[in-house]
């Protein structure tokens, strides 16, 4: 087996960590590997698989050699997935940089992967919102083709970074003890109104744009039309932070083409790849974050019919957002590629 040489932009973040803990868990075949992360962090050392890394400083010249950059996120995508690309590398990006580029591929592999196949260089990975999502509006779309998606989102402080993590801990410890609740991070650290997450909803994720939805929510409707492959989907979501560290959970309600019945759903959604149906409302089993995290594939249930339209269903579903929505995904991604050989080694 062709072995390949990793470089990990960011690798001291949430997702960045993730990367480290799926190469591991599924034996990628990685001959050397590099972390790279900001000046900040530069320097630190991370123990992997018996071996200490020291993490540098990423720089343009870090990806002499490189087969393959996994990008954690952030600012500096659009700087330096060109430079490593000219470099030799293939660049799967989590950040948006990329994501509605034409010519750029936004791939999650179990719905799309024949879209690598065009890529010239970076590939990009989807909002982790979005990801969870197309998994399950996929088969549903192939079986009774998709009319509208009402979608709203209850995702984890965790999809915010660790200070969001740090600061709903800080609010319980500070609740519990009879004091008063101070935010500084949600719902945008850069915007001058801060709300506590402790015991609260936000419903508010990235910015407002000027047709009153936000910025997260419009990540949704675009991704999920270019990784679909149709822009006749009508798509109104809702976005909402809610005080769960880890998993993104999302309610959906559908309206379709042809008709489904649930029983068919649940059994179109149980052949799926990367989908587990928990759905025995009569036993009380249904997808709940606490017990999801951690895990690769997004989990459905609450499946119902909607009698308010023709062909309509309901359902709530369940995944890991820095797995699945954003690390998985990207792994998956370069499994895929190696599997077909699309990567260099």
């Amino acid at each position: 087996m062709s072995r390949y040489n990793v470089a990990i932009l960011g690798a001291t973040g949430a997702v960045g960590q993730e990367f480290l803990k799926i190469i591991e868990q599924r034996n990628f075949p990685f001959a050397k590997l590099k972390l790279l992360a900001s000046e900040r962090s530069a320097g630190r050392t991370i123990g992997f698989m018996g071996q200490e890394y020291v993490v540098e400083e990423a720089r343009p010249q870090s990806f002499a050699g490189v087969d393959l950059a996994l990008f954690a996120g952030g600012a500096a995508s659009r700087q330096l997935a060109p430079e490593a690309v000219s470099r030799g590398a293939v660049v799967i990006d989590n950040s948006s940089a990329f994501r509605m580029d034409d010519d750029v591929p936004l791939v999650v592999p179990e719905v799309n992967s024949g879209d690598l196949h065009r890529h010239r260089g970076i590939i990009a990975n989807p909002n982790c919102s979005t990801i969870i999502m197309v998994v399950v509006l996929k088969p549903l779309h192939d079986q009774a083709g998709l009319k509208r998606v009402v979608v709203s989102t209850y995702q984890a402080v965790s999809g915010a970074g660790k200070e969001a993590i740090d600061e709903l801990d800080t609010q319980v410890r500070t609740w519990l003890a009879g004091g008063e609740m101070k935010a500084d991070i949600l719902p945008v650290a850069s915007l001058p109104r801060h709300y506590p997450v402790a015991f609260n909803l936000i419903p508010q994720i990235d910015v407002f744009l000027d047709n009153g939805f936000t910025k997260e929510e419009m990540k949704m409707v675009r991704e999920t039309h270019k990784i679909l492959h149709d822009d006749s989907i009508g798509i109104v979501p809702t976005t909402v932070r809610v005080p769960v560290y880890r998993s993104h959970s999302e309610s959906l309600s559908l309206e379709f083409i042809h008709s489904i019945s649930p029983e068919e759903a649940r059994a179109v959604l149980s052949r799926a790849p990367g989908v587990i149906v928990e759905d025995r409302p009569e036993e009380q089993v249904y997808p709940m974050p606490l017990y999801t995290s951690h895990r690769d594939e997004v989990f459905v249930g609450r499946i119902r019919a909607d009698h308010t339209v023709p062909h309509g269903l309901s359902l709530w579903l369940v995944g890991d957002q820095i797995r699945k929505g954003a690390a998985l995904n990207a792994i998956q991604i370069a499994e895929y590629m190696i599997a077909n050989r699309l990567l260099g080694g």
